[in-house]
């Protein structure tokens, strides 16, 4: 399977390279990437029949080539992160793995913590699903919960900051 720094380089070298379409498999995995417009896109599909795809058109799971926006659409600028982020006396919760980061064990129950919540070595703070499989993780730090850096069902790479900690 490829790697999310392996897939941003080759659609970093597709992107500034005149080819327009690049096909490429590797260890059960294949990567179409098809340039239209200057936009690149990717389609990665295993070579066994599985339930769902790794990544569909149109999804990236490394990060996306910038798309020009529509006329009629409203470009948002992004915010400035607060200066709790910046805070160098916080510890920040990271993610272990590249996967969908969820706040609660189900749609139906409330998040494992939110922002003033005490937590310990072993506190649950949310789950980050791969593969179908759904990775609980700790808080490794006794604390108070300052900030949640990531939105439920968010896609969430390795090493990003979830939650930034106050260390008690």
């Amino acid at each position: 399977m490829f790697k999310v720094q392996e897939l941003r380089e080759i659609i970093k070298l597709v992107d500034g390279s005149s080819i327009d379409e690049f096909v490429y498999e590797n260890d059960g995995a294949k990567i179409k990437l098809k340039k239209s417009n200057g936009v690149v896109s990717e389609v990665v599909v295993p070579k066994k029949e599985t339930a769902a795809p790794v990544v569909q058109q149109g999804t990236v799971a490394a990060a996306p080539a910038p798309v020009a926006p529509k006329a009629e659409e409203k470009v948002e600028e992004p915010k400035a992160a607060a200066p709790v982020a910046n805070d160098a006396s916080l510890h920040k919760i990271t993610s272990p793995m590249v996967g969908t980061f969820y706040q609660a064990p189900s749609p139906d129950s409330p998040p494992y913590v939110k922002v003033g919540d005490k937590v310990g070595d072993e506190t649950i703070v949310c789950i980050v699903e791969a593969m179908k499989l759904f990775n609980e993780i700790e808080a490794e730090i006794k604390g108070e919960v300052v900030e949640v850096l990531v939105k439920d069902g968010q896609l969430v790479e390795y090493g990003q900051p979830l939650f930034l900690v106050k260390p008690e």
